[in-house]
């Protein structure tokens, strides 16, 4: 029987990480929002009328004596409130949303493709309103999700490997595969790229996680952040990084050898490449 993730997966799993955004905190999360905001607008209605009389005094609007005293920094504050408000709540509800993504562990059910996306939402226009209906129908989407998700990010690993090398199997993952621009090489020596790659090494170890039946880790304990700090203590010198999940050995040109340490799970994640791509060699 093929394997699928409702059959490995155990559903105290994927639910640790939002012990520590609890019902209580999102609420006051909301309530301090709107209340920020509400105190935001009274101080522009204040400097409105501030500048309304300073201007029947003859010193000029509020705009026009800020700018003499070089006080830049709070001329936001001046402008007319359907026009600064939408910009200070775009801003507000933004670092709310990545506070609440990280301290939830949320980005840890999220692929390299999700995360990407995600992160693309927030700093377009239509970052969503904070909300508690909207913070708990965006985790219960992403927990409702985590399935399709998982094994997405498997998909696009496998999709993402290059066929010039012997040991990338074009049906399916064996002992051992090698992926290119994983990490830097310059003058000052190794060093870890800010990249896909990291994002697809992170995705890969969350499967195995999952496959295993394990906890998966939090996104700043996951396995790209131990292999920096790997590289960065040998970073003069190749040094092989080893886990319980895999074995690395990184070269000056960027690719990286990741041979894989249990072999059983190895077979499972192929037979999810069997069931997205069925004839495949993997199936059988």
């Amino acid at each position: 029987m093929p394997t699928t993730l409702n059959t490995v997966i155990e559903p105290e799993v994927l639910t640790g990480h939002t012990e520590v955004i609890c019902s209580t905190s999102i609420e006051r999360i909301v309530t301090g929002r709107n209340v920020a905001l509400e105190q935001i607008k009274a101080l522009i209605h204040q400097l409105e009328d501030i500048s309304a009389l300073t201007k029947s005094i003859g010193g000029g609007l509020a705009r026009d004596w800020a700018m003499k005293q070089d006080f830049r920094c709070g001329c936001w504050l001046m402008e007319k409130e359907e026009t600064v408000m939408p910009v200070i709540t775009r801003n507000l509800d933004r670092d709310i949303w990545r506070d609440l993504m990280k301290k939830s562990g949320m980005l840890s059910i999220m692929d390299a493709q999700a995360r990407d996306q995600w992160y693309r939402n927030l700093e377009s226009k239509d970052v969503p309103a904070i909300s508690t209906d909207s913070i708990y129908s965006t985790f219960e989407r992403l927990h409702h999700d985590k399935g399709e998700v998982f094994e997405r990010g498997v998909i696009n690993v496998f999709k993402s490997l290059s066929w010039d090398y012997k040991s990338n199997h074009p049906c399916k993952f064996g002992k051992k595969i090698i992926v290119n621009s994983l990490v830097s090489y310059n003058q000052w020596g190794y060093t870890l790229n800010h990249s896909y790659r990291r994002d697809q090494l992170a995705d890969l170890e969350r499967m195995l996680y999952l496959l295993e039946g394990k906890a998966i880790p939090d996104n700043r304990q996951d396995v790209t952040a131990r292999l920096y700090e790997h590289i960065s203590a040998h970073r003069q010198r190749a040094e092989v990084y080893e886990d319980d999940y895999f074995s690395i050995k990184y070269f000056m040109k960027g690719s990286a050898h990741l041979t894989f340490k249990k072999p059983a799970l190895v077979d499972k994640m192929n037979e999810i490449i069997a069931k997205h791509y069925p004839g495949m060699l993997a199936h059988s």
